[in-house]
């Protein structure tokens, strides 16, 4: 409001400023505060809805993952031990055939041609389920030793064989996927 001075009677006058908002009658600063504070608290309580509606999404998503997470592990673990308890399966039903062989021949013990035809048989059954499970036999006769592969029994002289030569297989050895599972005991040749 401006105030001016009245020429004639030395009071002062009130005028309205253009520029100055008019207000309600009833409106006095505490009502206007009051409603500003309501929408504000509209407001909030709006985005704390929503912040906790995206607070239990996130819960919920990460329950169910957890749970995903544990399924996996259980199954891995049941897998795994499958494949402990059924791991020589296939390499136990090759030898189930060698076992019937053998009993066959026991039963039929006639004559030694005949007992020696089938310990031959039980041998080529139970060659190829060795085979079949990736054994594989180690016959060094002739080779230079392999400390690696072979375990020296003995060592003989010998001048027609070089130093270090295997001359003979006392047992041999047997590899498992490339894996050692016994080594060739073997007498190796030694020059003086």
């Amino acid at each position: 409001m401006l105030l001016s001075q009245n020429a004639e009677m030395g009071e002062p006058e009130t005028m309205t400023d253009p520029y100055e908002p008019e207000r309600a009658p009833d409106a006095g600063p505490t009502q206007a505060s009051e409603l500003a504070e309501a929408a504000d608290a509209a407001e909030l309580q709006a985005a704390l809805a929503a912040a906790e509606a995206r607070a239990q999404e996130s819960k919920d998503l990460y329950l169910r993952a957890l749970a995903e997470i544990e399924n996996v592990r259980r199954r891995a673990a049941r897998d795994v031990e499958q494949a402990h308890k059924f791991a020589l399966e296939r390499f136990v039903n090759e030898l189930i055939g060698v076992k019937d062989s053998l009993e066959a021949g026991v039963a039929s013990a006639g004559t030694a041609d005949a007992l020696r035809e089938g310990s031959v048989a039980t041998l080529k059954l139970l060659a190829k389920a060795f085979e079949q499970a990736g054994v594989v036999e180690i016959e060094p006769a002739g080779e230079t030793f392999n400390p690696e592969l072979h375990e020296a029994m003995a060592a003989q002289p010998s001048a027609e064989h070089a130093s270090d030569t295997v001359l003979h297989i006392i047992q041999k050895g047997y590899q498992l996927n490339g894996r050692l599972l016994r080594p060739a005991r073997v007498i190796v040749a030694k020059n003086n």
